[in-house]
C-alpha cells in the first residue's frame, strides 16, 4: 500500500484502462465516484484540488474512499498561471472530468473549446444535476431534487405515505457518476475510430430517469399503480422486509410460485389465502409478519439456509463485510484501515489489483510540467 508522496495509483499497472490519463477537477461525490470507477480499472487519475487543502494535508495518504487509486495536486485555476498549467496537463490527458455549473469552466478558460484547442483527442466529461441546457441548467439542486423532477421520487415509498428518498444514490451516484464513467468509455471507444474527443453532458436528472425505464413502460401501460401498491415496491407481501424477534429484519423476495412455496413451508404456515388476489395481500402480510416475529434473524437464516425461499438477512455495512459470501468473494477490501467495497465489475481471467490510498504527486514532468517550472509555480503559490 502506498505511503509516500510519489507512490500510489490503483495498486497495479494492469487493467483495461491502463495508459488512460484522467484529470479530475475536485468536486462533490458524483465526480470523484466516476474518477474512482476509472481508477479502479487501471486509469491514471490526477485529481486537481484547490491549493490550500493539498498544502495543508502534506504528504499523508488521503483516506477518502472515492479518491482511492488517484494522485492529487493543488492548482489555483483563478490565476492565469494555474490555467496555463492546467492546459499543459490537459495536452497529455485522455479525459477531463468537470463538475462545475454550466459556464463556469468557460469563464475560467478551461472549457471544452479551450482544451480541445490544445488536445483534440481529449474526452471532456461534464457532470451536473440538470444538464448543460434547459430552464433549470443554472439552478442549484441536490439528488432529491433531480430524482423528484425525473419522476422517480414519486414512485418511492409505502402505500399512503409521502415519497421517501433512498439517500443520495439514485441521482448522484447511479444517475450521475456511474453514467459519466459509462459516457467516458463510450467516447474513448469512439475516439479509436474518429481520432477526436467528445464532450459528454451527463445530467443526474437524465440518468435517474433512465434507470426507471422499465417502470416508465409499466406506468405508461397501466401496469403500475400508486407507490407502495405494486409487486416490487413493498405493496406485495412476498417482496418486503419483516421484523424478527430480536428487533432485526429479513428481506423476502419470494416472487415466483416455487419460491413462495419454499417460504411458506419454512415459516410453517398453512391455510393462507391465494396470493394472486391482491385483496388477500393485507391478511397474508399479517400472517408473515407474525411468523417472522417468533424467531431471531440468525434463526431464520438457519431455517432458510440452502432453500430457494429468497430470504436474506438485512445486514449493516459492518455485518456485510463479514458475511461468508462476501468474505469468500472479496466483495469488501480494507484500504488504509477503512473497510470499503472492492472494485466492480470483475474482469475474469486477469489480475485483480488492490486499490491504494490517494497520494500527492510531486513529479509532474510526465504530465508536461518539468521540475523547474513546477517549482516556480509552487513558489508563486499556484501549485501544491
Amino acid at each position: 500500500m502506498s505511503t509516500t508522496a510519489d507512490q500510489g495509483g490503483s495498486g497495479t499497472s494492469a487493467g483495461p484502462l491502463a495508459g488512460v490519463r484522467v484529470l479530475e477537477l475536485a468536486g462533490l461525490a458524483p465526480g470523484p465516484f466516476a474518477g474512482m470507477m476509472l481508477a479502479d480499472h487501471g486509469a491514471e487519475v490526477l485529481r486537481i484540488d484547490r491549493v490550500a487543502p493539498v498544502a495543508a494535508s502534506g504528504d499523508r495518504p488521503r483516506p477518502d474512499v472515492m479518491d482511492r487509486g488517484k494522485r492529487t495536486i493543488g492548482l489555483d485555476l483563478k490565476r492565469p498561471e494555474g490555467v496555463a498549467a492546467f492546459k499543459r496537463l490537459a495536452a497529455r490527458a485522455d479525459v477531463v472530468i468537470e463538475v462545475f455549473r454550466p459556464g463556469v469552466a468557460e469563464r475560467l478558460g478551461i472549457g471544452p473549446a479551450d482544451l480541445h484547442a490544445v488536445n483534440e483527442r481529449l474526452v471532456y466529461g461534464r457532470l451536473t444535476g440538470w444538464g448543460q441546457d434547459g430552464p433549470l441548467a443554472a439552478a442549484a439542486g441536490h439528488d432529491i431534487d433531480y430524482i423528484a423532477v425525473a419522476g422517480v421520487l414519486s414512485m418511492l415509498g409505502r402505500d399512503g405515505e409521502k415519497p421517501t428518498p433512498p439517500i443520495n444514490v439514485l441521482g448522484d451516484f447511479a444517475g450521475g457518476g456511474l453514467m459519466l464513467a459509462y459516457g467516458v468509455l463510450l467516447a474513448l471507444l469512439e475516439r479509436e475510430r474518429t481520432g477526436r474527443g467528445r464532450v459528454i453532458d451527463a445530467a443526474m436528472v437524465d440518468g435517474a430517469a433512465l434507470l426507471f425505464a422499465m417502470f416508465a413502460q409499466f406506468a405508461g401501460t397501466g401496469a403500475w399503480g400508486p407507490r407502495g401498491t405494486n409487486l416490487l415496491d413493498t405493496g406485495a407481501p412476498m417482496y418486503d422486509t419483516y421484523a424478527t424477534a430480536d428487533g432485526e429484519h429479513v428481506a423476502v423476495g419470494a416472487l415466483e410460485p416455487r419460491f413462495w412455496d419454499d417460504l411458506v413451508a419454512g415459516l410453517g404456515l398453512t391455510g393462507l389465502p391465494a396470493r394472486d388476489d391482491r385483496a388477500n395481500w393485507p391478511l397474508i402480510r399479517e400472517r408473515l409478519a407474525a411468523a417472522f416475529a417468533t424467531r431471531t434473524r440468525a434463526e431464520w437464516e438457519q431455517v432458510f439456509a440452502g432453500s430457494d425461499a429468497c430470504v436474506a438477512p438485512v445486514l449493516s455495512l459492518e455485518e456485510a463485510a463479514a458475511h461468508p459470501h462476501n468474505a469468500a468473494r472479496g466483495t469488501f477490501v480494507e484500504v488504509g484501515g477503512i473497510v470499503q467495497p472492492a472494485p466492480a465489475p470483475r474482469l475474469l481471467d486477469g489480475a485483480r489489483g488492490a486499490p491504494a490510498q490517494a497520494t500527492r504527486l510531486r513529479d509532474l514532468s510526465s504530465w508536461g510540467l518539468p521540475g523547474d517550472e513546477a517549482e516556480a509555480l509552487r513558489a508563486a503559490g499556484v501549485l501544491a
